[in-house]
Parts: structure tokens; C-alpha cells; sequence
């Protein structure tokens, strides 16, 4: 469910005319209803009826600071993966205490900011990583709160680029033997404490029984943790829940975490999820401009350097006229003005539309700005977002200024 809808003829974003938008701030320009956002939230908070749980929003699926203050007051914590999503949630007042760090690659300086500021946990994802943080811990007379993330071998489905819990993936420890064997080194540590244990098997998942089989996996390692003598304080299921990008059938946070409850139902430990992308997918959409009309294609404004996902995973987003129009019986290929053939926005899609007409391409709100680019030396778009009645604009389009003020002529 969304606040995006047809009013009048005309596409709204909650009581806001999308025409309007275009036309103050420009295309191509993102935009996100703070209502739909709020709903998701809610949805979530309000699925536990009999788990102590915890919501860490995963900041890698949209990143803007005016988003992520909303949703730190709406009561979340936060998944990280980067030294700059830990400042960008720290700036915006979140507890630490609520933040957990995730990655395969977590730096020196990363650790160290993360440990200065006593997050929840760094969920490790290699045996080397367990040595470099209990050696930075033991140089600065610090106990670091950690969790293991393990590989449950549960297949996702979706897209290989984003199955993240099988052997062979970069992502987390790969067998229960390895699992047990740093557990004992965490046990026998003085800088290391293990408060809990994690996984993360994918994105888009549409398929509730992987979360069955991964809820399963991650109870019975839990006990054998427990047997080494750890008093594990959450068990982190991740996120990944999958989102309507055109007509399809998805599950819903309830029967998501209605199965997590029935697996888990004897256990102590708190339950961690990390949403994104069912959170902030269709609370976005990417508005365009039509250039140009050429045999079967719309040219349009906006390209796979602002919304790569079509482009990178094959990925397909619905796209509407900001007019209704009752009949559509055009089919076109719509393409941006990036030199790549593979800048497709959608293939063979049923819409009609003249030169001039803005469009709204749908469920663009998770890894759509946070994945953009400058290629083609083309600037960022604006980012805006909609309550109620009013709009305001919460990142600038860039400028060329932006483009090269962090280059130096070598020949002035």
C-alpha cells in the first residue's frame, strides 16, 4: 500500500499534485511520501503481538537525513554497512544503543568510530574480522559487544546479485563448525563479548518458507552457542522482505513475522529485523520528463546514473502518466539519455504518452537516490519530500559546481 493515487485525472502523492512538484523543482526528481513511510513503520512495530523485538532500519536502502530523523522518532534502530551511515544516523540523534554494524569489510577507523560511540553490536563476518576487532578493543582497555552472522544455506530466490546467506557468498560465516570454534575464542576473550547472532539471506524475498527454514537454523545454533556458556541478548533475521514492483503477489510484514514468532516461540532472546527496501521502496517514486519520441521509444530525462536497479539487476518498475488516461494502447521501450545500451527504464510497457509529458516511475523510493551517479557528467536529481498538504525539497538537484569542486587543475 501507498499514498500515490489518481485524483481528478491527475497523480497525486498524498494531497499533492505531482504536476506541481515538476514543475517547481524539475525533472528527474525523486519523491517520497512521508505517510507511506509512517504506515510501513507501523506496520512492523505493530506485527510482534508476543516477541521483545527490535526494528533497525537498513540506512543502505535510502540514506537522506530528513528521512532517517523521521524514522529514528518513529521509535527504529539502524542497520549500517559504512563508516558514513553511522555518522548520517548519529547525526540525526539515534541511539546507540540501537545501531548495529553490518559488512564484510569494516575498517580500522570504522570499528574504532563504532566502538567510541558503544553501539549495539558489529555483526562479523569473518574470522579476521573477530581478530582486528578484539585487537583495536584490547588497545583501547575496551569490551566490544559483538554478533556472528552465519550463512543458514537457505536459497532466497530473486536475482543472484542479491542472495546474500548461501556457501560461496562473500556475506557471513559460511559453516556451524566455524560458528562454534570463534564463539570459543569469543568465550575465552577479555575485549569480546557475544550478545548475539544474525543472518541475512537476501533481498526481494517473496518466499515466506526461507524464513521458516532460516528461523530454524538460527534456533538451533543459538543453543549450541548457549552451551559454550553465551548469554546471547538478540538473534538478527535480517531484512529482505520482498515488495510489488509490478502486479505480483508479496507477503506482508505480519505473516513475515507471524512465522518468526511461531519458530521462535521458545526462545528468550529478542528478535532483530533489518527492513529497507519494505519500508522506503513504494513510499518513493522517480518523476521524468519525456524528451523525445523515437519509433517505439520514449526518451526520457532520467537514466540508469539515477535509477540503476533496471539496468544492474534487470529490475522492473511500473510507470504512470502524472495525466489518467482511460485507454492505454501504446507499447513503448523507455530509455534515458545515458550512452549504454543498457540504460532501460522499462521494456515493452503499456502507457501513453506525448513529448512533454512528466511520468512517475513507481517504487523507487529503496536503492534508487543511494545508488546514483555522476556518469555521463550528469548531475544528481533533487529529493522531496511530501506531508499531506506540502512539499519541501530535502536535497538539492546538484549543480556542476557540485561535479568538480573536489577536482584540481593541475594547469591553473
Amino acid at each position: 500500500m501507498d499514498y500515490f493515487a489518481y485524483k481528478n485525472n491527475k497523480l497525486y502523492c498524498e494531497d499533492v499534485d505531482l504536476q506541481d512538484i515538476a514543475m517547481q523543482c524539475g525533472t528527474p526528481c525523486y519523491v517520497y511520501s512521508k505517510k507511506t513511510l509512517e504506515r510501513h513503520v507501523d506496520v512492523y512495530k505493530k506485527a510482534f503481538k508476543s516477541k521483545d523485538n527490535l526494528i533497525c532500519f537498513s540506512v543502505k536502502s535510502l540514506s537522506n537525513i530528513s528521512i532517517l530523523e523521521f524514522i529514528n522518532k518513529k521509535g527504529c534502530g539502524f542497520d549500517v554497512v559504512s563508516g558514513g551511515e553511522l555518522k548520517r544516523v548519529l547525526h540525526v540523534g539515534a541511539d546507540p544503543k540501537k545501531i548495529i554494524f553490518s559488512g564484510v569489510g569494516k575498517s580500522y577507523d570504522e570499528i574504532l568510530l563504532g566502538m567510541q560511540n558503544n553501539i549495539l553490536s558489529f555483526n562479523i563476518e569473518s574470522e579476521a574480522e573477530v581478530y582486528r576487532i578484539e585487537e583495536i578493543a584490547s588497545s583501547k582497555n575496551k569490551v566490544v559487544d559483538i554478533a556472528i552472522r552465519f550463512n543458514p544455506e537457505v536459497d532466497s530466490g530473486g536475482h543472484e546479485y542479491i542472495k546474500t546467506g548461501r556457501k560461496g557468498d562473500k556475506f557471513g560465516i559460511s559453516s556451524d563448525d566455524s560458528v562454534l570454534k570463534i564463539a570459543n575464542h569469543i568465550h575465552q576473550s577479555k575485549n569480546l563479548n557475544l550478545v548475539g547472532l544474525a543472518c541475512h539471506i537476501g533481498s526481494q524475498i517473496l518466499d515466506l518458507e526461507s524464513y521458516r527454514l532460516t528461523a530454524q537454523n538460527i534456533k538451533k545454533l543459538s543453543i549450541n552457542i548457549k552451551k559454550i556458556g553465551h548469554d546471547l541478548d538478540f538473534l538478527d533475521l535480517g531484512g529482505g522482505l520482498g515488495i510489488p514492483y509490478e502486479n505480483d503477489k508479496t507477503p506482508s510484514p505480519e505473516e513475515l513475522i507471524s512465522i518468526i514468532e511461531q519458530e521462535l516461540e521458545d526462545i528468550d532472546e529478542r528478535i532483530v529485523l533489518e527492513p529497507g527496501r519494505s519500508i522506503s521502496g513504494n513510499a518513493g517514486i522517480l518523476l521524468t520528463k519525456v524528451e523525445y519520441i523515437k519509433e517505439n521509444f520514449l526518451i526520457v530525462d532520467a537514466a540508469m546514473n539515477d535509477l540503476l536497479r533496471p539496468a544492474l539487476y534487470k529490475a522492473k518498475h511500473d510507470v504512470w502518466n502524472l495525466k489518467e488516461i482511460e485507454s492505454i494502447d501504446q507499447v513503448w521501450t523507455i530509455v534515458g539519455p545515458v550512452c549504454e545500451s543498457s540504460d532501460v527504464i522499462a521494456r515493452e510497457h503499456c502507457i501513453n504518452a506525448n513529448e512533454g509529458d512528466v511520468l512517475a516511475i513507481k517504487t523507487a523510493g529503496a536503492y534508487g537516490f543511494v545508488m546514483s551517479s555522476n556518469y555521463n557528467s550528469r548531475v544528481r536529481p533533487a529529493e522531496v519530500m511530501v506531508d499531506g498538504k506540502t512539499f519541501n525539497v530535502i536535497r538539492s538537484r546538484e549543480s556542476f559546481n557540485d561535479l568538480i569542486k573536489n577536482e584540481i587543475n593541475l594547469n591553473d
